[in-house]
C-alpha cells in the first residue's frame, strides 16, 4: 500500500520545494486544476478566476461544494466535477465500490491493493468513449448499468494478475 505521508511529502517538494507557507488563494494562482474534498464555499469565483485559462475544477465536498456549480462555469471553469448527482460529472465513491467489492468477492480476493483500485479507475476510464468525452462528461453516470459490471471485471482480472485471488 502506498504511504500517503510519503506520498504528501513527494507531492509537496514538486509543487512548493522552498516550503513556502500561502494561503490557498496564494496557492491556486495560475493553478491549472483545483480538487477539493473539504468544506463548502471555500473555493470564490476570484480565486478561480487567477488560476490559468480554462482550468478544471473537482469540489466535492458532499452535500454542498467548495464552489457552487454555476458559479464556477460562470468563473471560466471549464471541466467542473461535484459530488452532486443533479449536476454533470459526478464524482463519488458509488461509481467504484459495487464493482470493486464485486470484482474482489468473485476471486474472494485477500485484499484489495493499490492495483485493484487503478484497475478499477481505468475500467470507470474506457466507458467514456472519444465521441463523448466533453467537459460535461468526463465519467460515466453512477447510474451507468455498465459500471459495475466493467469495475468488477478489471479488478477481478488484477487481483488474479496481482497474485492476491484465492482461485
Amino acid at each position: 500500500m502506498l504511504n500517503m505521508i510519503f506520498l504528501t511529502q513527494e507531492l509537496t517538494e514538486i509543487t512548493n520545494s522552498q516550503a513556502k507557507r500561502m494561503t490557498m488563494a496564494e496557492a491556486l494562482k495560475e493553478a491549472d486544476v483545483f480538487i477539493g474534498v473539504s468544506a463548502p464555499g471555500l473555493l470564490t469565483q476570484e480565486m478561480v478566476k487567477d488560476m490559468k485559462k480554462d482550468p478544471i475544477v473537482f469540489a466535492m465536498a458532499n452535500p454542498e461544494p467548495e464552489i457552487k456549480y454555476d458559479d464556477a462555469i460562470a468563473a471560466g471553469v471549464a471541466v467542473m466535477g461535484t459530488g452532486r448527482s443533479d449536476f454533470p460529472n459526478q464524482i463519488n465513491n458509488v461509481l467504484a465500490f459495487p464493482g470493486l467489492f464485486k470484482g474482489a468477492l468473485d476471486v474472494t480476493a485477500r485484499k484489495i491493493t493499490e492495483g485493484m483500485k487503478m484497475a478499477a479507475a481505468r475500467g470507470l476510464a474506457s466507458l467514456v468513449s472519444e465521441e463523448e468525452l466533453s467537459p460535461t462528461y468526463v465519467i460515466p453516470r453512477a447510474l451507468d448499468p455498465r459500471v459495475a459490471k466493467v469495475v468488477a471485471k478489471a479488478v477481478s482480472q488484477k487481483a488474479q494478475e496481482e497474485g492476491v485471488s484465492r482461485i
